[in-house]
């Protein structure tokens, strides 16, 4: 189980209690932003999307979507989401539980700028009723980062 994985990967960095779990679902941003009593910007939803034919992660804030033209001129592709049936088996989570933490090994991770508007974000921490919490200077620390991106917009927009 991917929460598993992840807890493992916590207790292996001395830091145990960075998972808080839910009795309810935190599947979506909505339900995560309403367990946690928070915006849903503080949601650091994790996306997992084709580049190349290869699997790749962003992180972003939970009030946004991706924004096409802005992810082409990124990555030189359009955005094609890895289909829900095969998330778990290219990234190790499956989806309401997707992570940025204990992922299969090669998936790179993007952080996106939306998620520099806040102090504190919390994204999913293996299943779709956990989360971990973090200060934004923090994330590139736990997470094996390839860098910062820009590829998201409002969700109204």
């Amino acid at each position: 189980m991917a929460i598993e994985k992840v807890k493992k990967f916590f207790e292996e960095l001395g830091e145990p209690e960075r998972i808080i779990e839910f009795e309810e679902s935190t599947a979506t941003s909505e339900l995560a932003a309403k367990a946690l009593n928070c915006e849903v910007g503080r949601i650091a939803k994790t996306l997992s999307f084709f580049v190349d034919k290869k699997p790749i992660l962003i992180l972003m804030s939970g009030d946004m979507k991706t924004d096409n033209k802005k992810f082409k001129a990124q990555f030189s592709v359009r955005p094609k989401m890895i289909p829900v049936d095969e998330v778990e088996g290219y990234i190790g989570h499956a989806v309401g539980g997707v992570c940025p933490f204990a992922v299969n090994p090669g998936v790179p991770i993007y952080l996106d700028e939306s998620l520099k508007r806040f102090d504190v974000v919390y994204p999913a921490a293996g299943n779709d009723k956990s989360t971990a919490r973090f200060k934004i200077d923090e994330l590139e620390k736990y997470i094996d980062s390839a860098g910062w991106v820009d590829v998201a917009k409002p969700k109204d927009d």
